[in-house]
């Protein structure tokens, strides 16, 4: 097999530990005008940040960021015109932020940028402050943004949204409720099995992937039981860089492109839907990914030699023991709802391109009506 060429971005600067969140003000020292882009909840850490400089708070950030919260965060950059943007939050906190850094003082529009590699190049500095163990998005040069008019998420990926400096503190994950703990662990896990059964994968990429979801297969279900185990929840932000590090060069495939509608048609947070998706997608790609499947199966303890109904159901039991509510009707989803959410999926063809077997449109549907 010919190994194609990639290119790795990586934060300029990495902070990982417990306490590291106060490195930030020292590093940041000459920033006079600094951004702050957090929701109501994770603006109680912003002291911690042990800033000097003039500070701008913009915490009007909803689980599913859209066009319109982007404006808004742009809005207020334009006013306070800062030096350092920061992202203290979640993923879509960190993506909300990537954007405000390479737009607030350009000519360039977010349709002037959607898609690779669009970004001119001006930007200011910016760091990125993961309160959550998910997305990764501190890791990465991709942002995702709601476009509510078409119900679609709108992709911009650049290697000048990397971070200048990316702060992983497990206590700043300590609050965060085990429902979600499970949900976001289980995101995190996604984003590195779908890089390493990808039709794009890389054997360098495939390294990140193993860490990063057998850290979650070790550690996630300790950080569900208790928030405040340090190792679990630092193992866990680490998974989640790994993660982050994976959706660059090679990035997810189908179980993201069926999990999208859910989050912008149901409002399901990023991490849930993907939780509810996973087993059934794990499950459909075995049949053409089957030792990485079973390396996968393994590390996370699901057991040896499974195939079919077997590993559907263990992963799904992995989800479901970590107390996520696996079943879309219980989400409020409507069954004549799924054909829109499979057509969208399946229209999502940067995923969907991606994934080791061609998956149709019957397929798909068949995904949301086995998780209904």
């Amino acid at each position: 097999m010919t190994i194609a060429p990639i290119s790795l971005h990586q934060p300029r600067r990495l902070a990982i530990g417990a306490g590291t969140i106060g490195d930030v003000g020292s590093w940041a020292a000459d920033a006079k005008s600094v951004l702050v882009i957090a929701t109501p909840i994770t603006a109680d850490f912003v002291l911690r940040l042990k800033l000097s400089g003039r500070i701008t708070l913009f915490d009007a950030i909803p689980g599913e960021p859209d066009t319109t919260t982007l404006d808004a965060a742009l809005t207020a950059a334009r006013q306070c015109k800062p030096n350092l943007v920061i992202g203290l939050g979640g993923g879509s906190v960190l993506d909300v932020a990537k954007l405000v850094a390479v737009l607030w003082d350009s000519e360039q529009t977010l349709a002037d940028v959607a898609g690779p590699n669009r970004v001119t190049g001006r930007r200011t500095r910016l760091a990125q402050v993961a309160t959550t163990a998910g997305t990764g998005s501190e890791a990465g040069i991709r942002s995702l943004i709601t476009d509510p008019g078409k119900g679609t998420k709108i992709a911009v990926e650049s290697p000048h949204m990397i971070a200048d400096l990316a702060v992983l503190d497990p206590e700043l994950t300590y609050s965060v409720p085990p429902a979600v703990t499970a949900a976001t662990g289980v995101d995190a896990m996604a984003h590195c099995v779908e890089a390493f059964t990808n039709r794009r994968a890389h054997p360098m990429i495939d390294g990140f992937a193993r860490m990063g979801f057998g850290l979650v297969g070790k550690y996630l279900a300790r950080a569900v039981r208790d928030g405040t185990d340090t190792e679990a929840r630092e193992s866990m932000m680490l998974a989640s860089y790994y993660g982050g590090i994976c959706l660059g060069p090679v990035n997810t495939a189908a179980g993201h492109a069926i999990a999208y509608p859910l989050g912008t048609r149901l409002r399901l947070p990023h991490g849930l839907a993907n939780a509810i998706i996973f087993p059934h997608v794990l499950a459909f790609n075995q049949t053409v990914a089957g030792e990485k499947t079973a390396e996968v199966a393994a590390a996370l303890g699901l057991g040896n030699d499974l195939a079919g109904e077997h590993l559907l159901n263990a992963a799904h039991g992995f989800c479901r023991d970590l107390g996520i509510e696996m079943s879309l009707a219980a989400h409020g989803a409507k069954t004549e709802d799924l054909s829109l959410y499979a057509s969208e999926a399946h229209a999502n063809r940067r995923l969907m391109d991606n994934n080791p077997i061609d998956m149709s449109l019957d397929d798909v549907l068949d995904v949301y009506q086995a998780a209904f």
